[in-house]
């Protein structure tokens, strides 16, 4: 179905800049990239997919299903997005909040050229009705030039709610948690900004210069853009393994050596940050223990402090063995939306987070990644992110965190800042 090609080239990092501004001419367009960070066990360093022969696009309604049917039926490689509203197609819930971006729930598609980046090697899969193009492909990309523009304008976001309505929506977060309606939520507040015209792409390097994390993304599906930093893995499927690695647990970097190390150690050793990411660590081996093999799901890391150049967070990494007979896009079903971006119990958590949030969270704290023809896939966690409607020149980011009996409004706050940083900076163009 596809023909492959590989070639050599002596710059990687060089040859991936040259392939996405190669790719602005795609209507459809999903860049991968690990930036060579460890943490990332994927089979390539990055891949580009661009030009659709098929999708599907759905809002939630049967969403699930439509992707299963969709999947099994191309038995190809499949590129997209599932949104957090997802929720609404897995249980018996509503998204009523206000939505500036006006994203599909979910969209995929089948592409029509992809091009995978390991070491120094390029293979090129091309679907047999454009292999004709491979060659000529190759040397247009080699020869594309690496424009960055230095002259972007600066964009203001606004919050969606103050700082005052944040501390008593965490104050009514804590009531739910203190009557024990649930035992932790993930809360989150948005920054937007109407009106403005940007270069995604730009946007994009500029971002991911910054923060460097191990499942980056960049999409553009028609006027849908996502311009994403992520340094989350949701779930991970070859063959029958699934790995799924949660982040709880956040704190700041500094520029002196001994002051990192030691803010690292603080997180490290907190105990509310380590209850945070134990309680998501529980809601996970739970969602997979519906799919997987009897006494497979294992704790294989849990609390580890992994470092970005951004903050240092706790990261747990959870392992399971798909049970026999459960179809891919099940996998994704039964965990889905992940833990880290719910709380737990998961349905009471959901719900109180829909009545307290006060933007519809779309495609942030969804997932992005891909479905392989055997059924493998690997998605990130929809955060530290922009989103962007190139048709009605709505901007959006969000940040959030875990709520737990132990939180303070004023800290919950700071770490809302924190985790918008580096967003914050590209946005400004400082």
């Amino acid at each position: 179905m596809r023909t492959t090609r590989n070639f050599s080239v002596t710059n990687t990092r060089n040859f991936k800049e040259q392939l996405l501004n190669w790719s602005k001419q795609f209507s459809e367009v999903v860049w991968l990239d690990s930036n060579e960070y460890e943490l990332n066990t994927g089979e390539y360093e990055a891949v580009l997919a661009v030009e659709a022969f098929t999708a599907i696009k759905t809002d939630f309604h049967s969403a699930f299903d439509k992707l299963k049917e969709y999947q099994e039926t191309t038995s190809d490689w499949i590129f997209g997005y599932l949104s957090y509203d997802l929720k609404n197609d897995v249980e018996n819930l509503k998204s009523k909040n206000f939505d500036g971006l006006h994203f599909p729930d979910l969209y995929f598609f089948q592409p029509q050229k992809l091009i995978f980046i390991k070491n120094d090697q390029i293979e090129f899969h091309y679907l047999r009705m454009v292999d004709d193009e491979i060659d000529l492909d190759f040397e247009e990309i080699q020869k594309a030039n690496i424009s960055i523009s230095d002259a972007r304008e600066s964009i203001k976001v606004t919050p969606r709610i103050s700082k005052e309505e944040y501390r008593q929506k965490i104050k009514l977060m804590l009531q739910h948690i203190h009557r024990g309606d649930i035992y932790e939520a993930n809360f989150c507040q948005e920054f937007y900004a109407e009106n403005v015209n940007i270069d995604p792409f730009d946007i994009y390097r500029s971002l991911n210069e910054i923060s460097t994390p191990p499942f980056a993304a960049f999409l553009k599906l028609e006027n849908y853009n996502l311009i994403s930093a992520s340094p989350e893995r949701y779930l991970k499927k070859k063959g029958n393994d699934l790995i799924t690695q949660p982040i709880k647990g956040t704190a700041r970097r500094a520029p002196e050596v001994e002051e990192d190390l030691r803010i690292a150690m603080e997180l490290a050793n907190d105990p509310k940050e380590n209850s945070e990411n134990v309680m998501i660590v529980d809601l996970v081996r739970n969602d997979l223990s519906r799919i997987a093999r009897k006494g497979s799901v294992k704790v294989e890391e849990l609390c580890k402090v992994y470092t970005f150049r951004q903050v240092h967070q706790l990261i747990s990494s959870v392992t399971a063995k798909l049970a026999e007979g459960i179809p891919p896009v099940e996998a994704l079903r039964n965990s889905f939306p992940m833990g880290s971006m719910t709380g737990a119990p998961k349905i009471s958590a959901m719900k109180i987070i829909e009545e307290l949030e006060e933007s519809k969270r779309g495609l942030y704290s969804g997932a992005v990644g891909y479905f392989s023809p055997d059924g493998d896939f690997d998605f990130n966690v929809v955060i530290r992110s922009i989103l962007y409607n190139s048709k009605n020149k709505y901007l959006s980011f969000s940040v959030g965190g875990a709520i737990t009996s132990k939180s303070d409004s004023q800290l919950e706050y700071e770490e809302c800042l924190l985790k918008a940083r580096a967003m914050l900076e590209v946005l400004s163009n400082i």
